[in-house]
Order: structure tokens, then C-alpha cells, then sequence
């Protein structure tokens, strides 16, 4: 009999899409698998700002809860929605091949990146970082699934939608992206692109052993970790203004990030490159980098405002 891989996740069409990427996998390395799906805080209170409800785990809280409870031995992610910190007894054990990590803007409407156009995101760094590059445009605050923020915008609250294009290519929405934004200019948030695989540190070893050489994609998780040993350092989390990416390329990682305040007048970034090897290293050098720029006091500002 085929070891089953119990999945827990999230409802959206596009958590689905990523969770049934991830059981495509693991039934080619001869898993059986079976899926739980759950809404979390984050798809119930869609009124509410990010930033405003209350919990890190916005996304992910649900989900966690049900590995403690051994109702599930992993749970799927979008790797930008984890915390910079995971709970105690839990790890994020793999991360798959990025996608491409760069936003994009979608709309119906041909739109003139120099008009005042309304812009809707639920991202305070897309927020922070069109007040700095793109002062003209309205920003909006628009919540919910992919196909729901198309709806709002297609009803009229926005000329168009600030998204990650990850999200939109794995939708089928491409035919509506109208820009693609300079990976320089506006950098995504950590993690961006990657999916993440969660589990309680619980977890048989044989069995978590055999769901990483399923799954993981080593130079992914490897930038990945330098990207998330900055955001820790930085305790920041989806809802801060941080941006990172790293990028590999043999064995060197470059890894550039910064903060970016709320109102886009101050952005303190660099970047560092070292090697593979010690990624997360390379990611803690980075944020003790911004942070005697002044990126404490910075972030000291912006949790204030929030």
C-alpha cells in the first residue's frame, strides 16, 4: 500500500492550484495523497486591512493548527504570506522552483502609466512603494481572492490591480496584465513566486526526507533562506514594507532588500552576495547592514503606523 500524504490548504482557486501542484508531485514520487481544505482569518474578514487584523499568521494560523493537531502532515503556502517566524514545532521544510517574482498591473482597460489612475492592492509595500515612484496614482485598498478583486475591479473601484505575476499566470489571467513592473525598481516581497511546504517538526523523518526530494528545488530554497534570514532580522512580515530577492548564479547568491516607509519618502536598501553555502548568513548580514542605516528606527515608524 502507498504511504498517503495527508495536505491541508487554504479554498481559493489559487491556493488549490498550488496545492494540487504539490500533490502532482508527490504522487509521481509514489505518494497517495489526500487534501483538507480550510478558510483561514484572512479569506473570513475581507473588510479589514491586512495590516489591521490583528494576527501575523493571517494567512496560515488555520492550516498550522491543524499539524499540531496530526490532522494533516503538511500544509501549503504562498512562501510571501509566511511569517518571518513560525510558531514553536513548526519548519517550513520545502520550497518549489520560482516562478517568474516580478508584480504586474491587470485591467480591462487600456491604461496610461502617467494618468491618475486608481490602483487597488492589499500590500502596504505596494502602497509605499507607488507613493515613492508613482505619486499620481490613488491607491485603493482592495481584499479577497484573485477572482474577487477582478470582480471589484471590473465594478469599477479600480482602473486596475496591483498583483504578483505568479498569481495571474498560474490563473490564466495573463491576457489582462497591461505592465509589468522593473524587478530593480519595485523588488517583490520575500518569498515571491515560491510555494512553501509547511510541517510540524513532529514529523517522521523518513517521511519528511521523502516529501523534500519530492518537492524542494535546492538553489530556490537556498535564496529563499537568505531572503527569509533578512525579513527575520528585520522582524518584519507581509504586512511591513520589506522587499528582498535573491538571485543564484553558480555558486553565488546576490541578495538585494530594503525597507521602504509608509508615506515613500524614505527607502534605506543595499545588497550583498556571497555564497551558497551560507545563504542565511548572507541575509542576516544584509539586514544588520540596513539597520545601522537607520532601518531600526525606520521600522520603529512604520509599526507605529500601521
Amino acid at each position: 500500500m502507498k504511504e498517503v500524504v495527508k495536505i491541508v490548504t487554504r479554498k481559493s482557486q489559487l491556493a488549490m492550484w498550488q496545492t494540487n501542484y504539490i500533490e502532482d508531485l508527490l504522487n509521481e514520487a509514489g505518494f497517495e495523497t489526500e487534501i483538507i481544505k480550510l478558510d483561514t482569518i484572512g479569506d473570513k474578514i475581507l473588510d479589514v486591512a491586512i495590516n489591521k487584523i490583528g494576527s501575523k499568521g493571517v494567512f496560515t494560523e488555520e492550516l498550522e493548527a491543524a499539524l499540531y493537531a496530526g490532522e494533516a502532515h503538511i500544509a501549503v503556502h504562498s512562501a510571501k504570506d509566511m511569517p518571518s517566524s513560525l510558531p514553536d514545532g513548526l519548519e517550513l521544510i520545502a520550497f518549489t522552483k520560482r516562478e517568474k517574482m516580478h508584480d504586474v498591473l491587470v485591467s480591462d482597460k487600456d491604461i496610461d502609466l502617467t494618468g491618475k489612475l486608481t490602483i487597488g492592492t492589499s500590500s502596504t509595500r505596494r502602497v509605499a512603494m507607488h507613493k515613492r515612484f508613482n505619486p499620481h496614482f490613488n491607491i485603493v485598498d482592495m481584499r479577497g481572492n484573485l477572482q474577487t478583486r477582478i470582480g471589484k475591479m471590473r465594478d469599477g473601484h479600480c482602473d486596475a490591480l496591483h498583483l504578483a505575476f505568479a498569481g495571474v499566470h498560474r490563473m490564466g489571467y495573463e491576457d489582462l496584465i497591461k505592465h509589468h513592473f522593473d524587478l530593480s525598481v519595485f523588488t517583490p516581497a520575500v518569498g515571491q513566486g515560491s510555494i512553501a511546504i509547511e510541517a510540524s517538526t513532529s514529523l517522521n523523518p523518513e517521511l519528511k526526507q521523502k516529501i523534500i526530494e519530492a518537492v524542494n528545488d535546492t538553489d530556490t530554497h537556498a535564496c529563499l533562506a537568505a531572503e527569509r534570514a533578512f525579513l527575520k532580522k528585520l522582524e518584519g512580515g507581509c504586512s511591513v514594507p520589506v522587499f528582498g530577492l535573491a538571485s543564484q548564479n553558480g555558486d553565488q547568491i546576490s541578495l538585494r532588500g530594503g525597507i521602504v516607509s509608509l508615506d515613500g519618502q524614505t527607502m534605506i536598501d543595499d545588497e550583498v552576495t556571497g555564497s551558497m553555502s551560507e545563504s542565511r548568513e548572507l541575509g542576516e548580514k544584509l539586514g544588520d547592514m540596513l539597520i545601522s542605516r537607520g532601518g531600526k528606527e525606520l521600522l520603529n515608524e512604520i509599526k507605529r503606523g500601521l
